[in-house]
């Protein structure tokens, strides 16, 4: 499925999965009682995006590989925004060995989307877009499955509450993958984990929205004590790209449901239409997009479109010319945004998607010239290119991962 945050898994890999489900063996019920379902029914939620009558489009996007405000470069040829809500992928629950405890983690690329929150959050909201954060297990154990107590689910909410707040998110989005149960001698997923947490979460965040990507151990353990993830969680949809499935989340109708999902860069443009026109016929409410690319994709997106709206879909991105540096060698890994001439400090450089030590290939246009230093504010070991360098391992000094601010002229 997607990209991990530490490891290059990504969400492709459910594809390749098919319809295999991971189901585990619960552990003993916990005995604290849980509040039965009261009128806090996620229907009642004002939590619509855009309100363009149709299914709403829910959009995954992997930032360490994309920039999460193409999402607002697409529009219906009527105005409206093709997408209702993008969501960052993705945050990791890690383990605490020390506490015995989850604890919520950002690699660089997600901490770079989120410290700049006016860049990339704020500038979708404008547009009516809601942002969601996505979060699953990072191969230590920890998941939204096996919290082994109340009060343990009640940390971890309080802990995705304050990064809603802090970084003015509109909501979690919750995948339970990865997350290796048992791992660092944790428990294996038990019956009422994800009840208390999306319970919790909910009383922390009574307006924001709680999704639920239909997948793993969480997907069959859907109620406790009387209470179900349904009248917790806004939204459930299909983890099987390129297939139509109803999730089976009591609780919920179907307009927070959304049953097809595609990959962007590996669904068939026929499926993506055909998957679309059975949402519309069985009045689904969610059609589920994973993997944007930064290139203009809205001739595939038509073929939606045309299909949940009866109109084709419109990109108004431009194509901005500029110096663009890579991850790895070769031009792999993750890429920033094309960067304009001028002269930047790495606080500059992050609103392209620019990471501290981390660079180690760049395209440069024809004709542009490339300082690269070391350190912030243009000062420490600088190299100077003037084309295209594929390997910063070569430059004498050697560059690789070291470059910290740049002047593009």
């Amino acid at each position: 499925m997607r990209t991990n945050l530490n490891l290059p898994l990504t969400k492709t890999l459910t594809a390749l999965l098919g319809a295999v489900v991971l189901l585990t063996s619960a552990c003993k019920k916990e005995k604290a009682a849980l509040p039965t379902d009261a009128g806090n029914s996620p229907s009642k939620l004002s939590t619509n995006a855009i309100g363009v009558t149709g299914p709403k489009g829910v959009c995954y996007v992997e930032v360490n590989n994309n920039d999460i405000r193409n999402v607002g470069n697409y529009t219906l040829s009527t105005g409206e925004q093709l997408f209702d809500i993008a969501i960052i992928f993705a945050a990791n629950i890690n383990y605490d060995t020390g506490t015995q405890k989850a604890v919520l983690y950002f690699n660089p690329q997600v901490t770079n989307v989120l410290n700049n929150k006016t860049t990339y959050i704020q500038s979708l909201q404008a547009k009516g877009i809601k942002v969601l954060l996505s979060i699953l297990g990072n191969h230590q154990g920890a998941g939204i499955s096996n919290f082994p107590t109340q009060a343990a689910a009640n940390d971890f909410a309080q802990q995705l509450s304050n990064a809603v707040t802090t970084y003015g998110l509109d909501g979690i989005d919750f995948d339970d993958e990865y997350a290796d149960y048992g791992t660092n001698g944790t428990g294996q997923p038990n019956a009422s984990s994800f009840v208390y947490l999306v319970t919790a979460l909910r009383n922390l965040m009574p307006t924001k929205i709680i999704s639920f990507y239909f997948y793993g151990p969480a997907a069959s353990r859907l109620s406790y004590n009387g209470v179900t993830v349904g009248s917790q969680v806004n939204y459930s949809w299909n983890a099987i790209y390129g297939t139509y499935s109803v999730p089976n989340v009591p609780g919920l109708t179907a307009a927070n449901l959304g049953p097809a999902a595609i990959d962007i860069q590996s669904t068939s443009s026929s499926t993506a239409a055909s998957l679309a026109t059975q949402t519309v016929n069985n009045n689904y409410g969610i059609y589920l997009y994973y993997n944007l690319p930064n290139t203009d994709s809205h001739t595939y997106l038509t073929s939606v479109s045309n299909a949940l709206y009866g109109k084709p879909t419109v990109y108004t991105g431009t194509s901005t010319t500029g110096v663009t540096f890579y991850q790895d060698i070769n031009y792999g890994g993750t890429v920033t945004s094309a960067i304009p001439k001028g002269t930047y400090t790495l606080a500059q450089l992050q609103a392209y998607g620019f990471v501290d030590n981390w660079a180690s290939s760049v395209k440069i246009p024809t004709g542009w010239t490339v300082t690269m230093y070391s350190n912030d504010n243009s000062t420490g070991t600088s190299w100077t290119r003037t084309a295209n360098t594929p390997n910063f391992t070569t430059l004498s000094p050697n560059a690789n991962d070291v470059v910290t601010s740049v002047k593009i002229q």
